[in-house]
């Protein structure tokens, strides 16, 4: 490796509020070279976002204080900073320039009024001092180097015209537009698919070794850094538990938390297999995965009763109308596709981000009207283009939302969020009824009773999920959508709600379709697969002979991106 480039020492980061102060990081040490990647990994709540913002200074003070240590960059004239001590003109000159970063969500970082060249081309003239001319001609020349697809027009389109891994192609490019040093990329892949990923990484290390610059690799998934960076620090409620190569981490972890993290992923374990959580490992440092399964089961599916019927489904959004309101222009999602879902059955939904999974969901239950075929539950017609959806499904048939915090009411207890469909449906009339059987459910999604007078806010992101859950099956339904449910958690909260799953599913005798990007979750979830490609079906079969021997090129691409 090159030359220091940035040099955290003995950093201590706390929140304070009313004399009251939370330390979030402690006494941490990091170092990157020029020509490094280097990982910082650990679940959410770690401390790791609040160490990428502080080497920027981009918390406010107050609430953040520094208690101790140093965040020390090199310049290429050798001259070390301080970025604590720096002045706020001096922070100016570097941020974006000599370090720049690829936030999280590439959607709320992007200004949505503004198209994408607008935006990187305000960059490339505050950083390189160009005319507006010039910066249009580089803003070009960086979407070609990020492989945006026609980066002519792209320049002229707005975030919400372009998909997740474009966005954050965009968001490369406008980091890499001041040539920095460094590159902070903070979760950059979390929630992509998996070949939007893999093109992402290849992407990133491609511009590194062109440039030689230094990257700070932030996430939560250890499976992301395993062919990408070269040392991985693990970041454990906000201190160092162990630092590698990525080789000596990944073939003999030491801390118990490293052993967690990297034992938690799904992929490893057969269907019905309990998955192991990060706590198993903390409370006995010599624990072993059991190597066959325990107890716990998931519910046969020696039925072959049919439960539900797709027949021929299409689904198509308008694109363009004429002056009558006629529509001229369609986009179809879902195209003329047919299936079924055996009573008892677990049946995996995988394929990239617009290919017509969360449409296909939304239209089951009720959310989204098609324009061809039918949807038939137990023999009975629920839905088909000339009739509205039977509201009687709706109680049968639940639906747990990708995003936990967005699908809760900010200023609803939770509580009363759990027991709303109990009292739009009017199937519990007594309020003292509704709160036991509220209270009854928590306890089934391993939540304490206390939790019925709080507040979204107060709970993490794996307590949300387990909410929603809690949620949907209050209803006691007899089929469950699962939209994306796991995709954004970190490994062992994923486990823990995909272990949750199986419990409920075996205890409630209820059937799901499971809709995610991930292989690896669903072959451990499901039954079967079905793989959809621009709203067209791939493929579907038994998920061992889907994942280990897939017969579609698509299906064999995908499983091939998998880190």
């Amino acid at each position: 490796m090159g030359a220091p480039l940035l040099q955290i020492k003995d950093l201590t980061v706390a929140f304070e509020k009313e004399n009251i102060s939370f330390t979030v990081v402690k006494k941490l040490n990091l170092s990157v070279c020029r020509g490094e990647i280097r990982a910082l990994v650990g679940e959410s709540g770690s401390g790791k976002s609040v160490t990428s913002m502080s080497i920027l200074q981009l918390i406010p003070s107050p609430p953040v204080s520094y208690k101790n240590g140093s965040i020390v960059f090199y310049e290429r004239s050798g001259e070390a900073i301080n970025l604590l001590q720096a002045s706020h003109a001096s922070i100016e000159a570097i941020r974006g320039r000599k370090i720049a970063m690829i936030f999280q969500e590439p959607m709320t970082a992007l200004n949505p009024v503004l198209t994408c060249g607008e935006q990187i081309i305000e960059t490339i003239i505050l950083h390189q001092q160009l005319s507006k001319e010039a910066a249009i001609v580089e803003a070009i020349a960086l979407f070609k180097s990020v492989k945006i697809n026609d980066p002519e027009k792209a320049i002229d389109k707005y975030p919400h015209e372009l998909s997740g891994g474009q966005k954050q192609r965009v968001m490369i490019a406008m980091a890499m537009s001041g040539k920095p040093d460094l590159l902070i990329c903070d979760e950059p892949t979390t929630a992509l698919d998996v070949q939007v990923q893999k093109s992402i990484l290849i992407l990133l290390k491609e511009l590194q070794q062109e440039t030689g610059m230094g990257i700070l690799f932030i996430t939560h998934d250890l499976n992301v850094v395993a062919s990408f960076a070269d040392v991985v620090t693990v970041l454990y409620k906000g201190e160092v538990v162990e630092e590698n190569s990525t080789k000596a981490i990944f073939e003999n972890p030491t801390h118990p938390y490293t052993k967690a993290l990297l034992a938690c992923r799904p992929g490893l374990y057969p269907k019905g297999h309990k998955l192991p959580v990060v706590q198993d490992f903390l409370s006995n440092s010599n624990y072993k995965v059991p190597p066959t399964p325990n107890n716990v089961t998931p519910l046969e599916t020696t039925c072959n009763d049919t439960l539900l019927e797709v027949n021929n489904l299409t689904i198509r959004f308008p694109i363009a109308t004429n002056f009558f309101g006629k529509v001229t222009k369609s986009f179809t999602a879902v195209d003329h596709i047919s299936f079924d879902i055996k009573e008892g059955e677990t049946l995996g939904l995988v394929g990239q981000s617009g290919c017509g999974k969360t449409t296909l969901g939304r239209s089951i239950v009720g959310l989204q009207s098609i324009n061809e075929g039918s949807i038939m539950y137990k023999g009975e017609t629920i839905a088909t283009p000339n009739k509205p959806y039977n509201p009687h499904y709706k109680k049968i048939i639940q639906l747990i939302f990708q995003d936990p915090y967005s699908s809760l009411h900010p200023r609803m207890c939770i509580g009363a969020a759990i027991s709303e469909p109990l009292l739009v449906h009017q199937m519990v009339p007594s309020k003292l009824e509704r709160k036991e059987r509220v209270i009854e459910m928590l306890e089934k999604v391993e939540l304490p009773a206390d939790c019925y007078n709080k507040y979204p806010h107060e709970f993490s992101g794996g307590q949300r999920q387990r909410i929603v859950i809690a949620r949907a099956l209050i209803m006691q339904p007899k089929f469950v959508i699962c939209d994306e449910s796991v995709s954004a958690l970190d490994v062992s909260v994923q486990a823990q709600v995909l272990n949750l799953l199986n419990d409920l599913k075996s205890s409630m005798q209820f059937s799901a379709l499971f809709i995610t990007h991930d292989l690896s979750v669903v072959k451990y979830i499901s039954d079967r697969i079905m793989v959809m490609n621009m709203g067209k079906i791939e493929e579907i079969g038994p998920a061992n002979m889907v994942y280990n021997s897939p017969k579609s090129l698509y299906t064999q691409e995908l499983i091939a991106a998998l880190p």
